[in-house]
């Protein structure tokens, strides 16, 4: 590995996180596969040499039960579920060199050889631990088996993860109030015999190795509180029939548990990869253990840790090479709400492609909608406004003015040459594409191409080629030429986003092959000078066609809530871990205005923004009020880069009674949206000090 810019002369493997073949996929789900695959594309547009690989999670709690209650084996459910995946994937224009699966022969060996590894190098030792039994079903319950409270926070949580509070991995035994998830019983805990890999081991590896991480700020400063606080082993066994069986001694009725095989499937699918194509295409073994290679692991935040502290530690402690970049995206909302698949309340991935929209258009609404690592809204207004307005408005509008202008008065490209102005302004382009990509920001790099068609909008306008052809044909040439310079530059630039429009821009403009064939500099050749007249690459998204849309998922939801407010027995809803939850009630308490006028809510600006030492969530803020400047504790220490907060307006609450939280005095609070802090601010430049009526 190198932290040198891309393109390294060492090959590189792009991974995104594994989706459980336990249901169906909806938009939300597809943005870390979108954003991927468009990253993967970026690198070889660079000249990286570039694996994208990925496969189903078969494993796993969430598997299993799902299968129980449809009276199947467990296999034959993840394999449908798995097949489904494998052919959705590329009608989004997801393309991965290999897609494989958790339970296949090459994954499930290469977990045995490393978690062998690890045992003979004295990384896995046996301990007595407590574990949830069910004893009226006389049934272990391991972590997904299990519901009950975080005893870190007091939050509901599923056994493994406090999923709906502070986000902690959780170890068998530690939930308390456990209940089976299953039958709804009270559960108890009983001592059993299992086995634990030597995480603490790893405290000082792990801290240096998040210090040289690339990636997104979150999944280097998440995992800092849990190292910092002390690292716990880490079990890696479960009482299950469904799984890898533990490869030794002491082990033969417990299989590894999920997280210890599937992050292993970034390598067997690599593996798979090379044995298709041949060692001298690609060799697994450079850029994973026998030599350097730049692994680069895009997720969902939800699973950080696993892949900032469990993932590094044992490829450490098994001789393999160590990720350069984990880039860790924001959940996807539905119109500000989160994705509910018991109420259907999501956009599914097949309903969106039924409804005749390209591929392309979600792919550049996921990945250009704000940072990777923050939260993306998804609205059908939404969608339309960013549509119409850069796809149709910015980008289709200008490829099609120009090359139809071309088309119509030169059979194509006129004679002439790349003028300096349009030259340099492709230059730049290109110079904000690697350095975005360099940067880890799919957002900077969808916009170059945009950005620069808006430009080539200015410039033909400004230049008014069809008043020129009569008495200035050089002129009126040149202009066009730039503008089919331009347009080629947008094809190239726009590929790894838009990669079917892109395509079809390229044959518009009568080039050969394929447009990610196209090495980055090819922005600059000439174009060729003969082509057709083209058609539009983008349709408009009328106002008609939202409010069908709207009134769709509106009638889902509606009818989904019904059924399950019908069949509800009292049991949680199994929602994913992405936050697939509904949206909480609103209070029928209400308050008077005079209440409301006695809180005094201002505009703050944050000045100091640092950690409390040995505090899981909690900062100390020093914010500035206007009459005075306010020491603050807030719960945002996982939540935000802490280094980027100061000089960020934000919305507090100024006249709460002072408290003392982890001894440090907290004077005020800061208003936040949902259980990612979406910290609140105002919409012009308000001086810190403005009071909020």
């Amino acid at each position: 590995m190198s932290h040198d810019d891309f393109p390294t002369e060492n090959p590189a493997v792009v991974t995104c996180g594994l989706p459980y073949a336990n249901g169906d996929l909806h938009i939300g789900h597809l943005r870390t596969y979108i954003s991927g695959d468009a990253f993967a594309r970026a690198l070889e547009t660079l000249g990286q040499e570039t694996a994208f690989v990925s496969g189903s999670d078969m494993h796993g709690t969430p598997v299993a039960v799902n299968a129980e209650k449809e009276g199947v084996d467990p296999e034959e459910f993840a394999l449908r579920h798995h097949e489904k995946y494998a052919e959705t994937f590329p009608r989004f224009n997801v393309e991965f060199d290999n897609y494989g699966h958790t339970h296949d022969e090459t994954n499930t060996e290469l977990t045995r050889e490393i978690v062998r590894t690890l045992d003979e190098k004295g990384y896995v030792y046996e301990k007595e631990i407590q574990v949830a039994y069910d004893p009226e079903d006389d049934q272990w319950l391991p972590d997904r088996y299990v519901e009950g409270t975080c005893p870190y926070c007091g939050e509901r949580a599923r056994g493994d993860e406090c999923d709906e509070g502070c986000g902690r991995h959780l170890e068998p035994g530690e939930i308390e109030d456990p209940v089976s998830s299953i039958s709804g019983n009270p559960a108890e805990y009983r001592e059993r015999t299992h086995k634990f890999f030597r995480v603490s081991e790893f405290e000082e590896y792990l801290s240096e190795f998040l210090d040289r991480l690339e990636g997104t700020s979150n999944a280097r400063n998440q995992p800092r509180e849990w190292i910092e606080s002390g690292l716990q082993d880490w079990c890696i066994t479960r009482d299950m029939d469904w799984g890898i069986d533990y490869p030794g001694e002491g082990g033969d009725d417990l299989v590894l548990y999920v997280w210890v095989d599937a992050p292993i499937e970034y390598i067997a699918s690599t593996k798979q990869y090379s044995e298709r194509v041949g060692a001298e295409e690609f060799d697994w073994a450079t850029p994973w253990r026998d030599g350097e290679g730049e692994l680069v692991h895009v997720i969902g935040r939800d699973i950080i840790q696993h892949h900032t502290v469990f993932w590094p530690a044992m490829l450490r402690g098994a001789d393999y090479n160590e990720p350069r970049a984990v880039m860790a995206s924001g959940f996807v909302n539905l119109d500000g709400a989160a994705f509910s698949t018991s109420r259907d309340r999501a956009v599914w991935a097949d309903d969106y492609l039924d409804e005749g929209f390209h591929p392309d258009l979600v792919r550049y609404y996921l990945t250009t909608t704000g940072g990777f690592q923050n939260d993306v809204d998804f609205s059908w207004e939404k969608f339309q406004e960013r549509v119409n307005g850069e796809l149709v408005g910015t980008l289709g509008n200008f490829a099609y003015r120009s090359l139809l202008f071309a088309a119509r008065n030169y059979g194509g490209a006129p004679d002439a040459d790349t003028s300096e102005e349009v030259r340099e302004r492709i230059e730049d382009a290109v110079a904000d594409f690697g350095a975005a990509v360099n940067d880890y920001s799919l957002k900077e790099a969808g916009e170059t191409a945009v950005s620069l068609a808006g430009f080539g909008n200015e410039y033909i306008q400004r230049n008014e080629p069809w008043n020129l052809t009569g008495e200035e044909p050089d002129r009126a040439e040149q202009v066009i030429y730039d503008c089919v310079q331009i347009a080629k530059a947008v094809a190239v630039l726009s590929a790894p986003i838009l990669p079917g429009k892109a395509q079809r821009l390229w044959e518009q403009l009568g080039e050969d092959g394929s447009v990610h064939d196209a090495p980055l500099d090819a922005a600059l050749e000439s174009p060729p000078g003969e082509f057709d007249e083209p058609d539009e690459l983008f349709e408009q998204i009328e106002d008609e066609r939202v409010e069908e849309l709207n009134a769709d998922l509106e009638e889902r939801v509606e009818a989904a809530s019904e059924e399950a407010d019908g069949e509800s027995d009292g049991t949680a809803a199994d929602e994913s871990a992405s936050g697939d939850a509904d949206v909480e009630p609103i209070s029928e308490d209400r308050i008077s205005f005079e209440e409301f006028q006695d809180l005094d809510v201002r505009v703050g600006e944050i000045e100091v923004a640092e950690p409390i030492e040995g505090a899981d969530d909690l900062a100390r803020l020093e914010v500035d009020i206007g009459a005075e400047t306010r020491q603050i504790v807030a719960g945002i220490k996982q939540l935000h880069d802490l280094d980027e907060l100061p000089g960020e307006r934000v919305v507090v609450l100024a006249n709460l009674e002072q408290a003392e939280l982890f001894g440090v005095e907290s004077d005020g609070m800061l208003l936040a949206a949902g259980e990612d802090a979406d910290l609140l601010t105002t919409k012009g430049d308000s001086e810190p000090g403005t009071k909020i009526r």
